[in-house]
């Protein structure tokens, strides 16, 4: 019953902080169906060219709200492919703030943070340049709504707060049953299935990281304090490691097969980074 207790705390919390970042979203989202402009599409057209910078900038912030509102934007036509995947890979939610409460390993922060940055600067504008025809659909302004009959009602601010209790339920039931299987893993198993000093590492920690829950990062992060995992492997671990972005992209994005091909490219570049890394 404690354990049930925490998982339910844990959970409410987790989903809690996510709520102003989906919100402000969905209300972007709505205000530029109703109001969109020339002027406003000319705007995007311009910020998109420096969206995957921005979006990794935005990632490196400790906390995967933001891996959230990008994958709302995505799949609303708002921001590229890259872009979206920048944030995916710059986030590191609670890690940071796991580093900072251990003073002898403070220095690993600005290291990770820049490598995370690095790469996820270099895969966005990869991707848009080179990727995203082949793997993104054409997405417009009012995709999100076409089914869900929220133009109903009047306004901006009614439908996106429809949309976002929507949301806010299936990530509050998704989060809740991964934090209940965490909660009864340990280290240890975590430790023998991770090869500790074995070149596969970056490959299994780069699938622990697709785990779309907070308790992920920190299970990732402990592994590297406790000298399991390697610098270049809770790197590849945590470029997966988008919090719940990768739920939400599910949820809102209804294409399975442009979905799957994003969490393989998410997964190429993750791994990629790691072995990089680890030569050097």
């Amino acid at each position: 019953m404690n354990i049930f207790l925490d998982v339910l705390q844990d959970t409410v919390s987790d989903s809690l902080h996510m709520l102003p970042f989906l919100f402000a979203a969905f209300l972007l989202i709505e205000t530029l169906e109703h109001y969109s402009t020339t002027f406003i599409n000319q705007a995007l057209i311009k910020i998109n060219k420096a969206g995957p910078l921005v979006g990794a900038i935005l990632g490196c912030i400790p906390q995967c709200g933001f891996s959230v509102m990008s994958a709302n934007l995505y799949s609303s036509g708002v921001v590229s492919l890259g872009t979206m995947l920048a944030v995916f890979l710059a986030t590191s939610d609670e890690a940071i703030l796991l580093l900072l409460g251990h003073p002898e390993s403070a220095g690993s922060i600005w290291t990770l943070l820049t490598a995370k940055l690095l790469i996820a600067v270099i895969a966005g504008y990869i991707t848009d340049l080179f990727l995203a025809k082949r793997i993104s659909t054409p997405k417009h302004f009012g995709d999100l709504c076409d089914h869900c009959g929220c133009h109903e009602h009047h306004g901006i601010v009614l439908p996106a707060f429809k949309h976002t209790l929507k949301l806010f339920a299936y990530i509050f039931v998704f989060s809740g049953l991964l934090n209940l299987i965490i909660a009864y893993a340990d280290l240890h198993t975590l430790s023998t299935i991770l090869l500790s000093g074995s070149l596969l590492q970056p490959f299994l920690a780069a699938l622990i990281g697709f785990i779309p829950n907070c308790a992920a990062s920190v299970v990732l992060t402990e592994l590297y304090l406790s000298g399991t995992l390697s610098f270049a492997s809770v790197v590849a671990g945590l470029c997966t490691n988008a919090g719940v972005g990768l739920v939400v992209l599910f949820e809102v994005d209804k294409n399975r097969k442009e979905d799957l091909k994003i969490v393989g490219l998410l997964y190429f570049f993750a791994v990629a980074a790691g072995l990089i890394l680890s030569i050097f």
